[in-house]
């Protein structure tokens, strides 16, 4: 399909459809140059061989070949959410082969936006929870620190999704979390209830690790978007002192 198929509406649905599967994508923690690609492969598949594109962890600015003025989008909230990522990319790809158009494209976007593809709140906290205990073991803990690395983790991880819920301070929630764990863990070590407090407080900690940011830092980093890579990198290294922080202040405190 070339350019001339495109009537000037659609041009501007094509330009909005790009500009929200960008949006989408960088919301739910996809790569900078996964969003620059998706979006001109959209663009591609209508004949636009030239489209524009510049994208930030906080906005997306793109434009068509040879059309109006670029267009904006502000990035408010991220996130973590591959199966919106997937299914973006589902959208793009049937663009590509021509089984949607634009509009069509636009309103399955739209959709896509807002549903909430989660998985519901006791799923992540029983995963957080049985991680925790994984964790120890994995970084040779005693059997007998299986449990209490569960339930500290387990709690750790609930309030990182109620304080998450209650404010938008950044990096609250990580601090709150971890002065939790710290906390609670300092407690079940003094009356018995655990061995080792350092591994304890480490397999804890685990899940509220910045992962996916570190990797998406280093991955935009090495395909040249120096300006994503650093941050992110900075949003997972103020992420990373922030959980720091918490179990820092709870051992000067109480130890």
């Amino acid at each position: 399909m070339g350019v001339a198929a495109l009537k000037p509406s659609d041009e501007i649905t094509l330009v909005d459809a790009c500009l929200l599967a960008g949006k989408i994508l960088m919301q739910s923690g996809a790569e900078t140059y996964r969003v620059e690609d998706t979006m001109m492969r959209m663009a591609a598949a209508y004949g636009f061989m030239e489209s524009q594109s510049f994208v930030t962890p906080t906005g997306i600015i793109f434009s068509l070949e040879g059309s109006d003025p670029s267009q904006f989008v502000r990035i408010s909230e991220r996130g973590t959410d591959l199966e919106k990522i997937a299914r973006v990319n589902s959208i793009s790809r049937k663009m590509v082969e021509g089984e949607l158009s634009p509009v069509d494209a636009f309103r399955a976007l739209k959709e896509l936006e807002k549903a909430n593809l989660s998985f519901p709140i006791w799923v992540q906290l029983a995963a957080a929870t049985l991680s925790s205990g994984s964790f120890l073991i994995m970084f040779k803990g005693v059997w007998a620190d299986y449990l209490p690395a569960m339930i500290v983790g387990g709690l750790g991880f609930a309030v990182l999704l109620l304080v998450h819920n209650q404010t938008k301070v950044k990096f609250f929630a990580e601090f709150t979390a971890s002065f939790v764990i710290g906390l609670l863990s300092v407690y079940l070590v003094k009356y018995g209830w655990g061995k080792k407090l350092d591994l304890i407080v480490i397999a804890s900690v685990m899940p509220l690790v910045p992962g996916l940011l570190i990797t998406n830092a280093i991955r935009d980093l090495m395909a040249g978007h120096f300006v994503s890579g650093l941050s992110k990198g900075a949003e997972a290294v103020l992420t990373a002192l922030a959980i720091g922080a918490g179990v820092a202040v709870v051992y000067s405190i109480l130890l």
